[in-house]
């Protein structure tokens, strides 16, 4: 029983450390033998783009969206901009037919497909050299757009990453922890920039080549995920951009934030499953380490966790040591169930959200799996509704 216990306690253990430290460790540590990237000048005619932009039942942000889209820094005559209405029931196609005259394209689905269904249907109808998506949801800065599409000017690249910025009210929201966690993500990502290539795009803000867009991916799969991996299959890389700064709007409390976390995690290990070749380090290298590192990794950690309180447990009675650390785990549990169930609005001490964030990012990683494994992921998609009055200059 005591080897059991310290297996349960050092798989996880092992997993997090790699994924969470060891891995950008050694991402800092090769990045330091890479020769910095020089910046890139503007080209001399801009390609032409399509920015798509899926939209469900989206009628209190749409309108702020597509004035954001059209006050962005790129020549309008390279420009097509195209909203696909996943079936919506509320006012959205009547306010963005509204945007007809400015150039806006209204594209509605009569059966609601999902959000990869809404971007499928959207390849066919897109003239731009280089398709770009984004939300409905989020802010774009005006000055983002050009710096997300002057990276194209390497042959190499197949995919580009906006840079997410996470915003809202760090003092009332329960989720506020989401902003750390967010620039974490985004510093990883630069460092797999420098190295070659990210092996996840954000679902928020990126620009693929058009001839890397599949019409027919599957609907129930993460496309923002899957498209550095296709790139990757073509011999393309993707990369993320610092200067294609995205606003994000940090959902108000940690319940919404779970259920997006437990679909987000859900669609992301079918895709994995479904791109599972690029695993293979003896054809893909490097890259292939990088996509286990900080995709599998992660999620191979939330899922086996539960087994280090499980095996303190086990070690208790015999070492004082594991029973006040099978404490620990319990108070941070409790402090953790306390943030989950903190009310919006009220001031959340920094503990507590921080706490209430790890549980509930965890606990959704085991329930993603659950699903997964159980074959229940769906393409239909509830979009995130975020706090509005989010102006492109963020305030």
């Amino acid at each position: 029983m005591i080897t059991l216990a310290v297996i349960l306690i050092l798989v996880p253990s092992a997993l997090f450390a790699y994924a969470y430290l060891g891995y950008p460790a050694g991402l800092w540590i090769a990045g330091r033998f890479k020769r910095a990237v020089p910046g890139q000048s503007d080209p001399a005619a801009w390609p032409s783009i399509t920015v798509v932009i899926p939209a469900y039942n989206e009628a209190a942000a749409i309108r702020r969206t597509l004035e954001a889209v059209l006050a962005l820094d790129y020549p309008a005559d390279r420009r097509q901009i195209l909203v696909v209405s996943d079936a919506s029931t509320d006012r959205t196609d009547e306010i963005v037919a509204a945007f007809r005259t400015s150039g806006v394209e209204l594209l509605r689905l009569e059966e609601r497909g999902g959000k990869t269904a809404a971007e499928n249907a959207a390849v066919p109808r897109t003239r731009g050299e280089i398709i770009v998506t984004t939300d409905a949801s989020v802010r774009v800065l005006p000055g983002s757009l050009k710096p997300l599409i002057r990276v194209f000017q390497d042959p190499t690249v197949g995919v580009a990453s906006g840079r997410d910025v996470s915003v809202g009210d760090l003092e009332a929201e329960t989720n506020r922890a989401e902003s750390g966690y967010v620039g974490y993500e985004m510093w990883i990502r630069g460092l797999e920039t420098r190295l070659g290539s990210i092996v996840g795009a954000s679902g928020c803000f990126y620009a693929v080549r058009r001839q890397l867009a599949d019409a027919t991916f599957p609907a129930e799969l993460s496309r923002d995920f899957a498209a550095p991996l296709a790139a990757r299959e073509r011999g393309f890389r993707s990369v993320s951009v610092d200067d294609a700064v995205c606003l994000v709007p940090r959902t108000r409390a940690l319940g919404t934030e779970y259920r997006r976390k437990v679909r987000t995690m859900a669609r992301g290990l079918a895709t994995l499953r479904y791109k599972h070749d690029l695993l293979n380090p003896l054809r893909y290298g490097g890259f292939a380490l990088m996509l286990f590192s900080h995709k599998l990794c992660r999620w191979l950690g939330s899922l086996t966790l539960a087994g280090v309180l499980i095996g303190l447990i086990i070690l208790a009675p015999r070492y004082p040591l594991a029973a006040v650390a099978t404490g620990v785990a319990a108070l941070g549990i409790l402090v953790g169930v306390i943030g989950l169930r903190w009310p919006p609005g009220r001031r959340v001490p920094g503990p507590v959200a921080v706490a209430g964030f790890a549980l509930a990012a965890n606990a959704a990683a085991v329930a993603a799996w659950g699903r997964v494994l159980r074959g229940q992921t769906s393409p239909h998609w509830e979009p995130t509704r975020r706090p509005g009055g989010l102006d492109p200059a963020g305030s």
